[in-house]
């Protein structure tokens, strides 16, 4: 497409009424960058899963049926986005990917099943079979460590390591089929700090990126960071400074959260007071680019 034409985003997830996560980040976070983003959920939560007690409807049976009412009007998505999808969901997804991909049409992968060495409730090897399956359809996968030695069947050691292995682990997930792998929630053996390890396969490059180890647990955040690398990508930004972008604006919206006592386990990122900061490092970086 054209660069002065508004690109079009499908993200298919979950809404959690209260709690930031999934698509209550996704719309806003994409949206803000110019993207015109089509929210699907698959399922309707009154609030996340860190809660004491929720309540849940599950829409997996209607998502087919709402896409096929999109036939005749040419849509077009230039990106097709998943984050957290229940057990038996995979197959779901495949058959939009089926459906709506194009040639051109980016797809991202956030496996969202596991998270410091544990799989998340409810789920089983099917499920991590199932979302293999679809990270070897994507073009990019975000997977935190957990899940990306889940994903490989290797042992899980701690999200503390050396630059050495992240960079191993990275070029490890490309042959899964993706042509970018982001490795998220990392912490760095030497350094201490944060961050994550980059592999652009066709280029044949990695990077790490990190920034200062804030503390605390923040529910969302890697939806708030795969959505912000999202919507630099369609903004035509490479995927390292892509990366570099989205850390640097969930590292903003922590520092909201710790200047405002905010419970982030429970409420999330205050990721809408660092919006600024991200279009601002966005428009700055399409702008370089395009006078490069």
């Amino acid at each position: 497409m054209k660069q002065d034409v508004q690109k079009r985003c499908l993200t298919i997830q979950d809404y959690s009424c209260l709690g930031r996560c999934s698509l209550t980040v996704a719309l806003p976070v994409i949206s803000a960058l110019g993207i015109e983003t089509v929210g699907v959920p698959t399922a309707l939560f009154s609030n996340h899963t860190a809660f004491p007690s929720w309540k849940m409807k599950d829409l997996a049976d209607d998502v087919l049926p709402f896409i096929d009412q999109w036939k005749g009007y040419q849509t077009h998505f230039d990106c097709i986005y998943t984050g957290y999808l229940a057990e038996g969901q995979g197959k779901l997804v495949e058959e939009i990917f089926a459906r709506l991909r194009k040639e051109d049409t980016l797809i991202v992968v956030d496996p969202a099943f596991a998270d410091h060495g544990k799989i998340y409730s409810g789920f089983g090897r099917d499920h991590i079979d199932e979302m293999r399956r679809l990270c070897e359809q994507a073009d990019l996968i975000v997977p935190n460590l957990t899940e990306a030695c889940a994903l490989l069947d290797l042992p899980y050691h701690g999200d503390s390591v050396s630059t050495i292995y992240a960079k191993d682990m990275v070029a490890s997930l490309s042959h899964l089929g993706p042509r970018f792998v982001v490795l998220s929630g990392l912490t760095f053996q030497d350094t201490g700090e944060v961050g994550c390890a980059i592999f652009d396969r066709d280029r044949g490059q990695k990077f790490i990126y990190t920034t200062q180890d804030l503390g605390g647990t923040y529910h969302g955040a890697g939806d708030t960071f795969c959505s912000a690398i999202v919507g630099a990508l369609l903004n035509g930004i490479r995927i390292e400074k892509a990366v570099e972008i989205a850390h640097d604006f969930v590292h903003k919206s922590i520092q909201y959260n710790i200047q405002d006592g905010v419970d982030g386990l429970l409420y999330g990122l205050e990721f809408e007071r660092a919006l600024p900061n991200l279009i601002k490092d966005v428009t700055s970086e399409k702008r370089r680019s395009l006078i490069n």
